[in-house]
């Protein structure tokens, strides 16, 4: 039985019962909040500094039989725009099969599975950057792809190995807009607030969940990267409850159960926010805002090898980054702009200056460093 990091839970049962959500022709799930132009996609035309044997990968796509099967823990909302206009590019892939899991779960599906040797999944997609180190570093998981769009993006486009960034999602402070009484511009600026009326805020605050994936990584980051912020910990921590996921932590804040939650994920937040009526808000941390990539990866026994090629590169492309940032995730490269409601890496670093961009590395913390960290963290929360 294949087993993970023992901190890092998975859901169970009840999570692949969920099994697999289709987009078929110009795709599935929830359009954005606010919708911004229509992406000119050029069907079938791939960039000029593409290989000319890249008409091989097309090619081979082509006697695949139009399908692609994601493992995921994307919300449709955020691969509505992606599948429209991929399937616009590349008409013949009539059907995309998404699923949404936890962020651990995706791995520990395909690993079950990979085991047998009987797996349909063609990318895996996740931002559990510890799940994703574990998966990547075990042997025949992931098929070795260089992206001709490689070259057009960042360093921090590979977080590891056979694994791109789709996008770079930041975390957040939410808050309810009618319980709070001033704006949180960072961790600090929570605390303070919250410091002048303890009791009335007693269990009020929410935020991730440490010994989940997600959760621990970027609560771990932003200490590593903040060892000061422990300061600020002490003090909102003992009213905070944990949840395990964003759009949980979302609902009951726009409910009221929750006044504020930190380390939120803006990727979820944002067509919440527009839908609010102003109810909900976030903000980003000024003393430190985590950005946290999203990692997809090729399964080395892909179903559909060319399809899962150009898939990936298409959400590394231009235009695949616009689509990105269009279902509300965010894209990192610098010829998306940041208007039209769509967001972008460059748009958070102007917003809290690149000093205070924290990003999340893809790399695998001792076990007996994340126990300590889990159990000062976890400590120091309220119950």
């Amino acid at each position: 039985m294949t087993t993970f990091h023992p901190t890092f839970r998975a859901i169970g049962a009840a999570v692949l019962a969920l099994g697999l959500v289709t987009a078929c022709g110009g795709g599935g799930g929830g359009e954005a909040a606010k919708k911004p132009p229509a992406n000119p996609i050029a069907t079938g035309q791939v960039p000029s500094y593409y290989p000319s044997a890249y008409s091989q990968i097309v090619e081979a796509s082509k006697k695949e039989g139009g399908t692609l099967t994601i493992y995921s823990n994307t919300d449709q909302e955020n691969w509505a725009p992606i599948f429209r206009d991929f399937q616009k590019k590349y008409p013949w892939v009539t059907k995309i099969a998404a699923n949404n899991l936890d962020s651990d779960e995706v791995f520990q599906r395909l690993l079950s599975e990979q085991a047998t040797g009987n797996s349909p999944a063609d990318l895996a997609v996740s931002n559990a950057a510890q799940a994703w180190a574990d998966f990547a570093a075990r042997p025949g998981t992931l098929l070795d792809y260089a992206s001709p769009e490689r070259d057009k993006l960042p360093d921090f486009a590979e977080p590891l190995p056979k694994v791109y960034a789709m996008s770079v999602d930041p975390l957040s402070i939410a808050y309810n807009t009618s319980l709070l009484p001033e704006k949180p511009t960072g961790l600090k600026s929570l605390a303070a607030i919250l410091a002048k009326d303890s009791a009335q805020y007693k269990n009020k605050i929410t935020t991730r969940d440490v010994s989940g994936a997600f959760g621990f990584t970027v609560s771990h980051a932003f200490t590593e990267a903040r060892p000061g912020s422990w300061a600020s910990l002490q003090s909102v921590l003992p009213m905070a409850r944990p949840e395990t996921s964003s759009g949980t932590q979302l609902e009951k804040i726009t409910s009221g159960e929750y006044v504020a939650g930190f380390f939120v994920s803006a990727a979820p937040a944002y067509p919440v926010v527009a839908k609010s009526g102003g109810l909900l808000a976030i903000s980003f941390l000024d003393d430190g805002t985590v950005a946290l990539p999203r990692g997809i990866g090729i399964a080395a026994k892909a179903p559909h090898p060319a399809t899962a090629k150009l898939f990936v590169d298409f959400v590394l492309s231009q235009e695949g980054q616009r689509a990105v940032a269009e279902g509300g995730l965010t894209s990192y490269r610098d010829d998306v702009p940041a208007s039209d409601g769509l967001h972008t890496y460059q748009e958070l670093v102007k917003s809290v200056g690149e000093a205070n961009v924290i990003l999340a590395k893809y790399t695998k913390v001792p076990e007996d460093q994340v126990k300590s960290f889990t159990a000062k963290w976890n400590g120091l929360l309220g119950h």
